[in-house]
């Protein structure tokens, strides 16, 4: 069966409703203090201000959370069409240090979607501009919704 193909404003709406959605229940990226900024269909970008406990012992942030950020941002933007989305693989590249105090944002593009499968490319950032790390993600689609109830099961 063929779904309907959304409107962009619809399928923006979606992704909005998905992601608060999503957040609400997500209390992994609260507790990491992380913040939505926009999501769209096959896109985000989310910020993490970097906190005294998210140092490691070189006083950097620690690449675990980083990682996180990233992550979670890939997370939002495979899941932006209201279709449960998973993590099969990822990789992350760490190209600079990030310091406490410092604001990061990671933006999330869907580079390639077909049937249940997805990659997904996630840049890490300073607000200044600097790159911290590159993610890739690849993501597989299984049954259910964020939302469940606004869409016919697959």
């Amino acid at each position: 069966m063929t779904e309907p193909k959304l409107t962009p404003a619809a399928a923006q709406a979606l992704a909005e409703a998905t992601a608060e959605a999503m957040f609400s229940r997500d209390r992994a990226a609260q507790a990491l203090g992380l913040k939505i900024v926009r999501v769209q269909p096959g896109k985000s970008l989310l910020t993490m201000t970097v906190r005294g406990d998210m140092v490691n012992g070189h006083h950097i942030c620690h690449g675990g959370m980083i990682f996180s950020l990233a992550d979670t941002a890939f997370a939002y933007a495979c899941n932006s069409y209201n279709k449960n989305t998973v993590a099969s693989a990822c990789h992350i590249d760490f190209l600079a240090p990030a310091k406490e105090g410092e604001t990061l944002e990671a933006e999330a593009v869907e580079q390639s979607a077909s049937g249940r499968t997805g990659v997904y490319d996630i840049t890490v950032r300073t607000t200044g501009g600097k790159t911290i790390a590159l993610f890739r993600g690849k993501s597989y689609r299984i049954n259910g919704e964020v939302i469940a109830g606004l869409q016919q099961a697959d």
